[in-house]
């Protein structure tokens, strides 16, 4: 789904959000779009999950930027079952599968474009790998951004530069899950001390 700017402002404000995310003004005009992918469900150490880790820190970027937001959605979602989820993840990682997913949205109007994903086994989800693969970034401004359990972007990185070597690929951060999820306002002071380094935000 590619929810616009102002329907983003109303999905936040009936979230609660708003009141958790400081107002701080973009420092750039350049288009900003946020890309992500997100699990619900069974989390290890959190147990059932409502609202994705990396749903709930690109929501926070797109409110920071005024940018628009497009979640990618498998055709066939992953199962909840932690375990389940585990076993298909790491096959298709092992096969380098390209899973289908929902919709699509047009890239070719955006400067910069935040990617986002949780890491598995060392790695983005193989469908974010469809989604990259499906557009043409050529000029465009990626900045990878993740929810893990301690492990950093990992390659993840250096993955999406191969993956799209006509982009420019900006230093990208990651935030833990357990944050994202039990700490809001941590998780977005996060963002903002990270979109100040890449100079997108005023001080």
């Amino acid at each position: 789904m590619n929810i616009t700017r102002r329907n983003f402002l109303k999905l936040a404000v009936a979230s609660g959000l708003m009141f958790s995310v400081k107002e701080t003004a973009a420092a750039t005009n350049e288009k900003v779009l946020v890309v992500y992918y997100s699990r619900t469900g069974e989390e290890y150490g959190l147990g059932n999950i409502t609202k994705g880790n990396t749903a709930i820190v690109a929501e926070i970027i797109a409110q920071r930027l005024g940018a628009d937001i497009f979640e990618i959605k498998p055709v066939t979602p992953y199962p909840d079952s932690y375990e389940e989820c585990k076993k298909i993840a790491s096959r298709e990682k092992a096969t380098k599968a390209r899973p289908a997913f929902v919709g699509g949205v047009d890239v070719s109007g955006y400067d910069i474009i935040f990617v986002g994903y949780p890491i598995w086994y060392g790695d983005a989800p193989q469908v974010v790998y469809t989604f990259l693969e499906a557009n043409d970034f050529t000029g465009k401004k990626i900045v990878p951004f993740c929810t893990s359990g301690g492990s950093g972007l990992s390659s993840t990185d250096q993955n999406i530069s191969l993956t799209c070597p006509t982009a420019k690929i900006l230093q990208g951060f990651e935030i833990r899950g357990r944050t994202a999820q039990q700490n809001p306002s941590k998780a977005a002071q996060l963002v903002e001390d990270n979109l100040k380094r890449l100079e997108l935000l005023g001080y």
